[in-house]
């Protein structure tokens, strides 16, 4: 798709916030052996390195198991493997070393390619590697001997914080050292999780080659909390991979605050997380102390307090409690430590195939945090889930906010019949419309 000279500017402008959000942040981006094997995978470089021009501190954590395969059948050694996790045996351990040694290398090449005309020309990356990985055998494990198959026992967090500060780009293997001076094979999964955790990064993004977190019956879930996630994968209701959801989940409960899940055969796919209001792929946070859910009649005193204000000030129309009362379960709140803190009215026009998105408020303690997005994203996914084709929206100050979401300006012809009849003429209030 290429876009217009004046789509490009507004792309640009509306990326200029993430920009300032991402810059000085850690990031740990964790890829499979696959991943490295995709034809997209040079353009997933191309976009490391320029969230790296961009300021992101970047830790690459990746895998190698594709291509330790590939020498284990070369060798003809017998390829071994308890509880998803292979046996490495002295000579599987060359394998090991040789297969991460070249993907390293190959990884290493693409980030210092800077061809004129090509996207990296100039950038100037460097990259460090070394033993920054201290591990320790995985033992014997339900009778069997893992042998120099290993786990992670530290994080050398000061060595890479100092590359880190250096302005490079950190890039660890699947392999760890013992103080010993043994070699062991690591899971990158186990890697990156412990390395995310240990430098207290500010994302985990995982790469997989789902576009996202997908339930069996074909849901992409776009935002999701990590007991909800787990609670799915239990259930044997997750398609994604199970190396993925360990990531994700254990991450987040360990306390990184949001942990991504992205595809590596869709180009752009990183960029567009990260960059853009909608994103790419799937968000697992943990919020503990917040929860969107549909409101209740006990809800209805915290919603009349916390829409009180917006009322006098004239942004909303006042609502009685008999009608806050008897519309209640067309309401969605979020809810910390037990007061309502926000909330949206979602009205269907099935009919028309459309619905309208009314009574959006935040407590003014808790705005700017992206509480009305969240809301946002919930009502879209439920306008889906009823057919409903597009949401419009009637405001008289708030025009600013539904425009950075996406809304467009319409006239009162785009609503509704039903609800044409009722436009107060006086109150004058702007329309916009969302596809859904």
């Amino acid at each position: 798709m290429v876009l217009s000279h004046h789509d490009s500017i507004g792309l640009f402008r509306s990326s200029a916030p993430y920009i300032n959000a991402h810059r000085g942040k850690t990031f740990v981006l964790m890829f499979g052996g696959e991943a490295i094997e995709e034809e997209n995978f040079p353009n997933i470089i191309q976009d490391i390195a320029l969230l790296s021009s961009l300021g992101v501190r970047l830790v690459l954590v990746h895998g190698a198991r594709p291509q330790i395969d590939q020498r284990v059948a070369l060798r003809k050694t017998e390829a071994r493997f308890s509880h998803d996790m292979r046996i490495t045996d002295k000579e599987t351990l060359e394998c090991v070393k040789d297969a991460a040694g070249s993907v390293r290398c190959h990884i290493e090449a693409l980030l210092t390619m800077g061809l004129p005309n090509s996207p990296m020309h100039g950038a100037r990356i460097r990259v460090c590697t070394g033993n920054l990985v201290v591990a320790k055998p995985m033992g014997v494990l339900d009778g069997v001997d893992f042998e120099n198959t290993g786990q992670v026992r530290r994080i050398d967090t000061t060595g890479i914080n100092d590359h880190l500060n250096d302005g490079s780009i950190v890039l660890l293997s699947p392999m760890g050292y013992s103080s010993t001076g043994e070699v062991f094979n690591l899971s990158h999964e186990d890697v990156a999780t412990q390395a995310a955790i240990a430098l207290k990064a500010d994302k985990l993004i995982v790469f997989s080659n789902y576009a996202g977190i997908f339930r069996k019956d074909g849901k992409l879930l776009r935002t999701i909390e990590r007991s909800q996630l787990e609670q799915l994968h239990r259930d044997a209701e997750i398609m994604t991979e199970d190396t993925v959801i360990r990531a994700l989940t254990t991450s987040v409960a360990a306390g990184i605050a949001r942990a991504h899940c992205v595809s590596y055969e869709t180009d752009g796919a990183l960029l567009q997380e990260l960059f853009t209001r909608d994103g790419a792929g799937s968000l697992v946070m943990e919020n503990h102390y917040e929860q969107l859910r549909e409101a209740t009649i006990d809800d209805v005193g915290g919603i009349l307090n916390l829409i009180k204000p917006l009322e006098e000030s004239g942004v909303l129309v006042k609502r009685s409690r008999e009608r806050l009362e008897n519309e209640i379960h067309q309401f969605i709140v979020i809810e910390r430590d037990g007061m309502i803190i926000a909330c949206a009215a979602l009205y269907l026009y099935p009919d028309d195939g459309s619905a309208e998105l009314a009574c959006v408020a935040t407590h003014a303690d808790y705005r700017g945090k992206n509480r009305g997005e969240r809301i946002l994203d919930e009502v879209k996914e439920r306008a889906a889930a009823a057919g409903i084709e597009r949401l419009f929206v009637l405001t008289t100050v708030t025009a600013h906010w539904f425009l950075d979401q996406g809304f467009k300006p319409a006239t009162i012809d785009a609503l509704p019949s039903s609800k044409k009849e009722l436009y107060n003429l006086q109150r004058k209030s702007k329309v916009f419309t969302l596809d859904v």
